[in-house]
């Protein structure tokens, strides 16, 4: 029994939509916009603040320790810890994500946001960055409270930027979802992702917060999900 012509006709169109779909997904990015920038800012001074105090130039080598006594992720706090100042058990939430471990933890995270940032701002504007930034932030601490019992500190941007990589991720599967793509692309980099982090906790000895990564990344997803439920939606 031969198909029918319009089913023949049907596969071709299908085969054709699918060698012509982009491989490679290239998005839009706004250069050099102030929210991101000034947002970088920011969080570069607390680090060039405590890199210079620890020179013994400024005279107050001991500075980092108190900003990390007062503004890092203390997962002690959540398991009745008794807390520097009344409210610093939610504060920490986002306090954290201001403060680094050094220049070098400090640069590599700037530089994954300024790159990031761009893209974030094109599709959900300035106010919508700052709002995945946050949210991010947010679900970084939930996620490293939830699945660490650590007692050492935890700093660092690295969930707000897992959070961008999350939303720039979700957005590369909706494009590649409705030009017909495939998305073998996305996996492999989701793949890379993970290799990378188990990498670098071996290379750390452990010290990396890879269950904050995890949280900023989720939460990154979900913000997209939600904000940006189609193509034609932005915040």
């Amino acid at each position: 029994m031969r198909p029918a012509q319009d089913d023949l006709q049907t596969v071709e169109e299908s085969v054709k939509a699918a060698l012509m779909a982009p491989r490679n997904i290239v998005f839009p990015t706004v250069s050099n916009s102030p929210a991101v920038l000034w947002l970088v800012a920011l969080t570069c001074a607390p680090e060039i603040l405590l890199t210079l105090g620890e020179t013994g130039l400024l005279g107050f080598e001991r500075l980092r320790g108190v900003f990390l006594m007062y503004g890092a992720f203390w997962d002690g706090l959540l398991r009745g810890w008794d807390p520097v100042y009344p409210g610093q058990p939610v504060t920490m939430f986002f306090t954290y994500a201001a403060l680094h471990g050094g220049m070098l933890h400090l640069v590599g995270n700037m530089v994954a946001v300024l790159a990031l940032g761009g893209i974030v701002v094109a599709r959900i504007g300035a106010r919508g960055f700052l709002l995945l930034y946050a949210v991010s932030v947010f679900t970084g601490a939930m996620g490293y409270a939830l699945l660490s019992n650590a007692d050492a500190p935890m700093v660092g941007a690295s969930g707000a930027v897992f959070g961008l990589i999350g939303a720039w991720k979700f957005w590369e599967w909706q494009l590649r979802h409705h030009l017909g793509s495939p998305m073998r692309p996305l996996w492999r980099s989701l793949v890379g992702l993970a290799i990378l982090n188990v990498v670098l906790w071996l290379l750390l000895s452990g010290m990396l917060a890879w269950e904050a990564h995890l949280g900023g990344f989720i939460g990154g997803v979900l913000f997209a999900a939600i904000a940006t439920p189609t193509l034609r939606y932005r915040i």
